[in-house]
């Protein structure tokens, strides 16, 4: 938590020394920073907390603090730190230089096919992977590609993204939203969608803007443009030239049924994609991001509020913060990542969660060390790094009055025990799948 003094312009904030603005919009301003002990510029997103609330754009930038926390990959606009007061959050961002795609693009009327297709790649390589990770952008467009001084795109504003636990019990996304031109039909028809085929006919939009510098659907009418989104297979000018495989590429994207467009994967085995196709390496095992927590609450309840040894309170910005998913399985990926902290909801009250945890991994053998409201699960072998010996802390969050999440953090052990154990927990405890989706939709 950072004080309220010394704010202004030139002054620092942590290690950081606040300089010129970059930008400004009606919550906050964008300035640039630079880190004192490195040297590193930085942009820094200062949002203020009443204009946040006055402008009921809470959840918005709640969900893209909670997405960009998610995400480190080269062509991805990465957060480096959240920063907070009590009336500020200070999001410290990469900075990247080049600016807007859509500024590159209008500036030169449209890019030659080489240097589009690496466009198009690097967004491919970028997309895929926060689809991956259970992100999906909802909002992908020219004016959210920002350009680097080497001429490499970076995917910024997250603030319509999507997390799995948005999803409805049909396993489609149900909110409008996004930037007309760029929408995909199943979004407009509003009978639910997959946010991974949205987000892929949003890329072809851009790649048929990149490689033509106009839109394939523009109207001023809005039924009109609707309808021209729905019937798909745009035409593609013959200035400037464009290869036969380009116009195939983009006709397979912008095909307006769901079904039968192209996948990314099958995009990455095309001939034309893979024409000088370099992916990228994601940077997964960099260090989390420094997230203070007065960023995650506007109203943080005073310690007399609190009863004692009550269950920590969180809210939904900082739920989205702990996680990609609230379903168990979305765990289960690489130990190193995601099986060290698991977590699901349930209905029982904190004391009967400890109470039945304990009960139920008493039974599987585990001894049990109660300590200031929290478990201690361990099952010793006379060598810890052998099968069978494991070591687990328990904890009850509070999300509501009637809900709260169990999070279980494996110290170390045996990671199919830990599997064991923790599905035993979530069936026995955990809010059944479809009310857990429910409860947790935006």
């Amino acid at each position: 938590m950072v004080s309220e003094e010394g704010k202004k312009e030139g002054m620092r904030l942590g290690k950081y020394e606040l300089g010129r603005t970059l930008g400004e919009g009606n919550f906050g301003k964008v300035k640039f920073a630079r880190d004192i002990e490195s040297g590193q510029g930085f942009a820094v997103k200062i949002l203020e907390k009443k204009r946040i609330l006055e402008l009921k754009i809470d959840d918005q930038i709640k969900r893209e603090i909670g997405t960009l926390k998610l995400l480190k990959h080269p062509n991805v606009v990465r957060l480096y730190e959240v920063i907070a007061s009590k009336t500020k959050i200070y999001m410290i961002l990469e900075y990247v230089t080049g600016g807007e795609l859509f500024d590159r693009i209008a500036q030169r009327r449209w890019l030659p096919e080489d240097e589009g297709r690496k466009v198009f790649q690097q967004l491919i390589d970028a997309v895929s992977y926060c689809h991956n990770k259970g992100v999906f952008h909802r909002d992908l467009k020219p004016e959210n590609v920002l350009v680097d001084a080497k001429g490499n795109i970076k995917i910024s504003d997250f603030g319509l993204s999507a997390l799995p636990q948005h999803f409805r019990v049909d396993g489609l996304l149900h909110t409008t939203c996004g930037s007309p031109n760029y929408v995909a039909p199943e979004v407009i028809a509003n009978r639910g969608y997959d946010g991974a085929t949205a987000d892929l006919w949003s890329c072809g939009v851009i790649l048929y803007v990149a490689l033509t510098g106009s839109l394939p659907f523009d109207d001023n009418n809005m039924v009109v443009l609707y309808q021209k989104i729905n019937k798909g297979r745009p035409r593609i000018p013959t200035s400037p030239p464009i290869s036969a495989d380009a116009r195939n590429m983009i006709w397979r994207i912008l095909d307006p049924n769901p079904k039968t467009r192209i996948t990314i994967a099958e995009i990455k085995e095309n001939e034309w994609f893979k024409q000088g196709y370099i992916p990228a390496n994601p940077d997964d095992d960099e260090e989390d991001t420094r997230i203070d927590d007065e960023a995650f609450s506007i109203q943080e309840p005073t310690e007399t509020d609190k009863e004692p040894n009550s269950p920590t309170l969180i809210n939904a910005f900082q739920l989205i913060g702990m996680s990609s998913s609230l379903d168990l399985s979305g765990f289960f990926e690489k130990e190193d990542v995601s099986e060290r902290k698991i977590r699901f909801t349930s209905n029982y009250s904190p004391k009967d969660l400890l109470e039945k945890i304990e009960d139920i991994v008493t039974r599987m053998g585990f001894r049990v060390l109660k300590r200031n409201g929290k478990l201690k699960v361990t099952q010793e072998r006379k060598d810890v790094k052998s099968p069978g010996s494991l070591s687990v802390a328990a904890e009850v969050f509070e999300l509501s009055p009637s809900l709260y999440v169990v999070e279980l953090r494996k110290s170390y052990g045996d990671s199919s025990l830990y599997r064991q154990l923790c599905t035993k927990l979530s069936n026995d405890l955990g809010v059944c799948q479809s009310q857990q989706l429910l409860t947790t939709e935006a």
